[in-house]
């Protein structure tokens, strides 16, 4: 076999993992942003700045919340309990600490202290938890586009080929969630204020960029005979391809329906898909071709997989947009976010419940045709995800309201009210003013154009290195190395 059909069979024919095991993954990701925010507080820092030095920032922002994402996918993949109850030890180690230095700063009790904090004021309106969410899933893109090609990467971590779900499997249907958390449809201001047809207008506008660079991996794929998986979008289609569709499509359908229905119409949209995909030959097609030998001959038949998911992704980002109608809604204190949070955790709850009544009734999850039960997992795991990072905000929040000074970039600023029998001084930040060194904002600030240094650094790892009988030590450093060069370039750019 040639290299290129070596690694093309390396990444392929696979059955991923548990629901579970993708889920303690992900928990990863929320408890390492905890343990950096309960570090700063228990330093009790006096601006968002940690140090006189960006390179200082940079280091420490790398080592605890990116390093232990490449390290729990690689040499710690088989021990993710442990790294969890290892940072939840770390943590609750630093809130410790933490409340040693209340007791003796504060005479007021720990009663007194949390009946004022659910009356405190939430910051200005935003939502980190939200910008937190998206910036973790292109940095868990970034390590598993390249990891996946080394053998140190969990091949169960890998996408599936038709059914089960992968770690990887979770990616483009958490980008198109998360992109309709923040869309424009989701904020109810631009909602009010401009019309459907210029909201409809500005989408397509937008999606420009997507299309240039779905055009330009689709000819730089096919110049250097790069190898692909072809059962995951087709032949010519790509994740760029996707987005696009979708933003534009969902644009359109949310045009002729009130805010308050955009749920039903997406649930219709994604039963009326798995309700085809029974009671016809698409999922027949989708599988293996109009000739049912897997042939790729014709646009549609070498494109069927992009083309036909469509429809389902479609119904996850009008899901997403009803989440973010809700999430971004205007809550002032913060016993409303923490009755917001429990909604949500019953949300999640009942769409993972729901999810073993379908794999067992109707089809197990299938990203290679982003059926019914794909879509309740793919939006089950996002809002459980949300709600870990809302809940560790609210815990930093605790933290930062017990210790007056300190300050976590990136996360809620809690503002004592006039309930509040705490003595303590409230640090301010006005996001608009000031650009904090954090790795958090510096992603944020350029996603995509991250992801598009992700790709092409994978490609030129690549095609210079024998990925797949690389030593565990090598494949090790390739990745750390590739990730630490990714951040810094997005960094420098903030």
């Amino acid at each position: 076999m040639s290299s290129k059909h070596l690694k093309e069979a390396f990444i392929g024919n696979l059955n991923g993992t548990s629901i579970t095991e993708i889920s303690s993954g992900l928990g990863v990701t929320t408890l390492c942003i905890l343990f950096r925010g309960l570090l700063f507080i228990s330093l009790c820092r006096k601006s968002a700045v940690l140090s006189n030095s960006w390179k200082v920032d940079f280091f420490i922002d790398y080592i605890l919340l990116v390093l232990p994402l490449v390290l729990s996918c690689t040499i710690f993949s088989d021990a993710l309990h442990i790294v969890l109850l290892s940072i939840v030890a770390l943590c609750l180690l630093l809130f410790y600490i933490i409340g040693r230095k209340r007791n003796k700063s504060m005479k007021a009790s720990l009663h007194n202290i949390c009946q004022s904090f659910l009356n405190a004021h939430v910051g200005n309106g935003t939502v980190p938890a939200v910008t937190t969410l998206r910036v973790s899933l292109n940095v868990l893109t970034a390590v598993s586009i390249l990891g996946v090609d080394f053998p140190i990467f969990p091949r169960r971590y890998a996408k599936t080929e038709t059914y089960g779900t992968g770690v990887m499997d979770i990616g483009v249907g958490c980008f198109i969630f998360g992109n309709a958390l923040v869309s424009p449809e989701a904020r109810t201001q631009e909602r009010v204020t401009l019309s459907h047809f210029f909201r409809v207008k500005k989408q397509i506008l937008s999606v420009w960029p997507l299309i240039v660079l779905g055009l330009a991996r689709l000819i730089s794929v096919k110049a250097v005979d790069y190898q692909e998986h072809v059962t995951e979008y087709g032949v010519h289609w790509n994740f760029f391809f996707t987005l696009a569709t979708v933003r534009v499509l969902s644009s359109l359908l949310m045009t002729l329906v009130p805010p308050q229905r955009i749920w039903f119409v997406a649930l219709t949209i994604i039963i009326g898909y798995q309700f085809f995909l029974e009671v016809t030959d698409l999922k027949s097609f989708l599988l293996y071709g109009s000739d049912s030998q897997g042939t790729r001959v014709g646009f549609l038949n070498a494109n069927r997989e992009g083309i036909f998911s469509v429809v389902g992704y479609v119904g996850i980002y009008m899901i997403g947009v009803q989440v973010g109608l809700y999430i971004l809604k205007k809550r002032m204190l913060v016993k409303e976010w923490i009755s917001a949070i429990c909604s949500l955790v019953l949300l999640s709850s009942g769409l993972f419940i729901s999810i073993t009544f379908f794999q067992i009734y109707v089809e197990p999850v299938s990203r290679r045709m982003a059926n019914l039960p794909f879509c309740i997992w793919i939006i089950g795991q996002c809002v459980a995800w949300l709600c870990s990072f809302l809940i560790c905000d609210l815990i930093l929040a605790f933290a930062e309201y017990m210790t007056p000074g300190s300050n976590v970039p990136s996360t809620w600023n809690i503002r004592s009210t006039s309930y509040s029998s705490v003595r303590r001084v409230t640090s301010t930040k006005d996001s608009n003013k000031e650009v904090h060194q954090c790795l958090i904002e510096a992603i944020n600030r350029n996603q995509l154009l991250y992801f598009l240094i992700a790709n092409i650094l994978t490609g030129i790892v690549n095609m210079t290195i024998d990925t797949i009988h690389s030593s565990n030590l090598l494949s090790l450093f390739v990745l750390v190395i590739y990730m630490f060069s990714n951040c810094l370039i997005v960094y420098l750019l903030h």
